[in-house]
């Protein structure tokens, strides 16, 4: 297909206007690559890697083309035949992906070191000698807006069975991701518990692993499908109706698993098993469960008793009764995963709230897995622009569902001197503090 009908949904063809920089004309270009016509050279693997992957283009193609797919058939081809790799690049791409990302104890170990350096004065000793300097720019932002590590995942804190709160409705596994658990352990802890309070017996598979995500994106298809048969193992051996999501880039990977191993006969009808069952925690709740009763003001009784101060209403630090809200969709939730509606649903259903509509929310922030790390110029100059309509919603919180574009936006706010007046949330946290009759200690008040 060339009708166009993706250019206009492209992050770098709106920045660039460059018709390579369109799905229409990667496409191209693969197809000149194929048939011989064109040379895969630097510059072709540069026009691949450019593309953020957001899958913007597919909704947006009538005629259905699986641009998603073409690409990572692409970067898998270009990592089978490059040497354009310098050797730390091939090095570092060993460990992450072979030594590290597929071995949950060796990321609880990057989180216990991390947490180290965090706690210790580490950090403080780092900063003040001025180290930090010898880092890229991009690298030293991220640094400033990284969550608390911890060596703790979410099994270690509540155990691998929560039962639900009244008649189960069902039984759920959680997938709690590899970084997810090291970054956002509270996330992946208050993701069980809402859960719960909606209905569903959660399991935590200890034999899970990273979903794949970042291999696939990244041209190591081979591994991914290893990662995707041990975890559609771990599941099944669960006996789930169910596996939740609280990552929208893992949540991707996982609801194509039956893609991912369409060729393989013995994990064919596995994949096609583990893919029907994913969905994100907020549209299970809202399809399959009871929805909490969520009251603003029982949050706010909270931060109040625990001395955490929330972003003030008025622009000169006065507070007012109603908290507005903003929303950032994830790329792969929205486009993959087919799930907007629900998490506005949610966040709808809470006392007290005004929700603002973000103009452009469907549109990639520039976080994109380590897009941000990878492509620093490109991923700031989408920030910005992203940044520039949501100063404009005047938001107390900005939530996603994503921990990447989580990531994304705190440094958006940070970037564009918001802080104190807007906190970038996981709208799992921001639903959880606001179940009703939330106690101070976490259980849950009669």
């Amino acid at each position: 297909m060339r009708c166009g009908f993706c250019l206009p949904a492209c992050p770098t063809f709106k920045e660039t206007g460059f018709e390579p920089e369109s799905p229409r004309g990667r496409i191209a270009l693969m197809k000149a690559v194929a048939d011989g016509i064109m040379t895969p050279d630097k510059a072709f693997e540069d026009q691949m890697n450019h593309c953020l992957g957001c899958r913007a283009c597919e909704p947006a193609c009538p005629a259905g083309v699986q641009y998603g797919q073409l690409i990572e058939q692409a970067r898998d081809a270009i990592e089978d035949h490059t040497d354009s790799h310098r050797w730390w690049v091939k090095i570092a791409r060993n460990v992450a992906f072979k030594k590290v990302f597929p071995h949950q104890n060796r990321m609880r170990w990057i989180g216990a070191s991390l947490s180290f350096y965090q706690k210790s004065g580490v950090r403080r000793l780092v900063h003040g000698a001025g180290i930090m300097k010898l880092f890229p720019s991009h690298m030293r932002e991220m640094e400033t807006i990284l969550p608390e590590a911890s060596s703790k995942g979410v099994i270690e804190k509540i155990g691998t069975f929560v039962p639900a709160k009244g008649t189960p409705i069902a039984r759920v596994g959680m997938f709690r991701g590899c970084i997810m658990d090291v970054l956002f352990t509270q996330t992946n802890v208050n993701t069980v518990k809402l859960l719960s309070e909606a209905g569903f017996e959660v399991v935590i598979p200890e034999t899970q692993n990273c979903c794949g995500a970042l291999h696939a994106h990244s041209g190591e298809m081979d591994l991914a499908r290893g990662l995707a048969r041990s975890n559609i193992r771990a599941f099944k051996d669960a006996g789930v109706d169910y596996i939740a999501s609280n990552a929208g880039g893992c949540g991707a990977l996982l609801v194509e698993y039956d893609h991912l191993l369409h060729d393989d006969p013995e994990w064919a009808d596995g994949g096609e098993w583990f893919a029907k069952r994913v969905k994100d925690v907020s549209q299970l709740i809202v399809e399959k469960g009871r929805i909490p009763h969520f009251a603003d003001a029982a949050a706010a009784a909270n931060a109040l008793q625990s001395g955490t101060k929330a972003p003030s209403c008025g622009k000169d630090g006065s507070s007012c009764g109603t908290t507005r809200i903003t929303y950032q969709d994830s790329c792969h939730l929205r486009n993959v995963m087919k799930s907007s509606t629900a998490p506005r649903q949610l966040m709808k259903s809470v006392a007290d709230i005004e929700f603002v509509e973000l103009k452009e929310s469907d549109r990639c922030c520039g976080s994109a897995g380590i897009y941000n790390l990878t492509q620093p110029e490109m991923a700031n100059q989408i920030l910005d622009h992203k940044m520039e309509h949501v100063k404009k919603t005047d938001a107390h919180y900005l939530l996603t569902s994503n921990p990447g574009c989580l990531l994304q936006m705190k440094l958006g706010v940070e970037r564009h001197g918001q802080s104190g007046k807007m906190e970038a949330v996981h709208i799992v946290d921001f639903l959880y503090e606001r179940i009703s009759g939330e106690g101070k200690d976490g259980s849950v008040k009669k």
